[in-house]
């Protein structure tokens, strides 16, 4: 089987480029390595390119013909995306467009798509979601993400494009041997501000709000870790081999922690009591944010090994002092 990963150098695509490999499937990086870096690809072949350009991923599609594509490559901040979302609905939605033309025009029909629980926006309980909640995105970045998975929709229909589509909640954690982690750097996630926190990078961590509707008023989120995320995406190339087909899937343990949680989870296994401060709530953060996984364990029999915020956040703090001897 050959896989084109779109993003492959990135924090998710390269860990999932490492489990493909793994399985013998040949790859094919396509990526600007605007936000990603060329080592974390272990030695995978790369094509330096970027999705805006349509010339350039028909290019590569047509000379390494692969079966199917993982996409992961978008831009990803959040805040970011309420402040310009015209670049988000360029480098998410347009150059999706691009890909997707590419892919018809070069008749390669399926395709697993990294989309977000930002889809969901704020839900109205502190109820695991399902994947039939009613999606109401609160961002553009949300926005872009559930509107390339309607477009996928409709091309199932139109132009027998076959999909699955994974909606992430919080990635997390490292590669077990520390060979490749978590190196954007923007950092926004908590356990890695956490860490770098931890590491002097940062004076103190920001908590955004600390009177929620919950037992320690912090937000509660479901953290999984960016292995299982990356046999996820495994599981859905199988499901579409197997005619498991135009489907969308919550990736998450089920499991929630607080702000609060992580962070003392974090000192401990740092051993290091760095300084936390609460300011304002953000605009948007919705009290509990946790996966309803039932659908995704029964229809493509993923089955998860890593549900523990301790290894989480330990293989993450190996990753980061790595990271510093890299820099």
């Amino acid at each position: 089987m050959k896989v084109l990963v779109t993003g492959g150098a990135g924090y998710i695509g390269s860990h999932t480029l490492k489990a493909l490999r793994e399985e013998g499937i040949e790859t094919l990086t396509f990526d600007n390595l605007s936000t990603g870096h060329e080592w974390a690809l272990l030695g995978s072949q790369l094509f330096i390119g970027d999705l805006s350009d349509y010339g350039t991923i028909k290019k590569a599609i047509s000379l390494f013909k692969p079966d199917a594509v993982i996409h992961f490559a978008a831009s990803i901040q959040v805040g970011e995306s309420v402040l310009n979302p015209l670049l988000y609905y360029s480098n998410n939605l347009k150059n999706t467009i691009n890909l997707l033309n590419a892919m018809i025009e070069n008749n390669v029909n399926k395709i697993v798509f990294s989309s977000s629980a930002a889809v969901y926006g704020i839900p109205q309980s502190n109820q695991p979601v399902k994947e039939i909640n009613i999606t109401l995105p609160i961002n553009p970045y949300g926005q872009t993400k559930l509107m390339i998975e309607k477009i996928l929709s409709d091309m199932a229909h139109a132009n027998q494009i076959e999909y699955i589509s994974l909606r992430y909640f919080n990635a997390a954690g490292a590669d077990s041997n520390s060979l490749i982690g978590q190196a954007y750097k923007y950092a926004t996630h908590l356990i890695t501000r956490a860490l770098k926190t931890a590491k002097g990078e940062f004076d103190k961590l920001e908590i955004y709000g600390a009177n929620y509707p919950t037992p320690d008023g912090t937000c509660i989120r479901d953290y999984i870790h960016v292995d299982d995320l990356a046999q996820a995406h495994l599981s859905a190339l199988r499901a579409l081999n197997y005619n498991i087909k135009n489907e969308i899937f919550n990736i998450g343990y089920g499991t929630g922690y607080s702000v609060q949680e992580v962070i003392m989870k974090a000192k401990e296994i740092t051993n290091i009591d760095f300084k936390v401060v609460t300011v304002q709530r953000r605009e948007g953060d919705p009290p509990f944010l946790v996966a309803d996984n039932t659908k995704i364990k029964e229809l493509l029999k993923w089955v998860p090994k890593y549900d523990s915020l301790n290894y989480i956040i330990q293989t993450a703090w190996e990753w980061e002092k790595k990271l510093s001897k890299l820099q």
